[in-house]
């Protein structure tokens, strides 16, 4: 019996994260090029796609290339810079049918300046859709991140403005999307890798020993159910212990 059965269908979360690990790891294990594992993940990338609008959820972040990912082969580095300008334009009319609104985070200026285009057309072609947003990170780093949000609330706001952390919240990429409740990474790797460093300060994370090309509806379906059987807690955020001094 499939683990969906067992989902509470009323408390999906909201928004999910997913760090896609293993592609090359795959390939190596099946005897195959480092390439033939990305082709595979970007299967694994409809799959969830495909099931988290089954699932009604709202919003998904997907860590698709990291800052640190420059560091790769330039060879490798410009496949899979191709294999991402396909993939938006193979499945553009499933974004706009199925009304998924396509946001990135990074530093988008990074990218060749066809991806910068092309993301620059999908943003705008699905910016009215409501159905579910899907984030890209891209050339991201949680860490850089932050460092800009603290550069623009200094260089914009009023000397010996108290920093908060709504005022923090608002100068991230992911102002307008709420936090991720459920973080997952692939590959049984159990490291957070600099993705959403702030934003997921009280999500709940689930490991998958499956390598991300091997990723399916049913390990997704899996994650969730794990995820409805834990109690959440959560700390105090620095307003409300200031305010308890009072």
């Amino acid at each position: 019996m499939s683990v969906y059965n067992k989902i509470i269908k009323d408390k999906i979360p909201q928004h999910i994260a997913i760090i896609m690990d293993g592609n090359g790891r795959w390939a190596r294990e099946k005897g195959k090029n480092r390439f033939s594992g990305h082709i595979q993940g970007v299967k694994s990338v409809n799959t969830v796609v495909k099931t988290a609008i089954k699932l009604k959820i709202k919003y998904l972040t997907l860590f698709t290339f990291s800052k640190e990912n420059w560091a790769r082969p330039k060879k490798e580095v410009t496949m899979l810079m191709d294999l991402f300008i396909s993939t938006i334009e193979n499945n553009t009319n499933h974004f706009l049918k199925n009304e998924i609104k396509i946001l990135t985070i990074g530093n988008i200026e990074d990218l060749p300046k066809t991806c910068q285009k092309l993301l620059q057309d999908i943003i705008e072609k699905t910016k009215k859709n409501t159905k579910m947003t899907l984030v890209l990170a891209l050339s991201y780093s949680g860490r850089s991140e932050i460092i800009h949000a603290i550069n623009m609330i200094i260089k914009n706001q009023k000397k010996n403005h108290i920093i908060t952390e709504k005022l923090v919240n608002n100068h991230l990429q992911t102002s307008e999307i709420p936090d991720p409740e459920l973080l997952i990474r692939t590959s049984g790797e159990k490291r957070i890798s600099n993705f959403l460093l702030w934003q997921i300060a009280y999500a709940e994370l689930y490991f998958s020993e499956k390598k991300w090309p091997d990723f399916d509806a049913e390990e997704l379906y899996m994650a969730i159910f794990e995820y409805q059987k834990r109690e959440r807690r959560f700390g105090k955020t620095t307003e409300q212990i200031e305010n308890e001094k009072f």
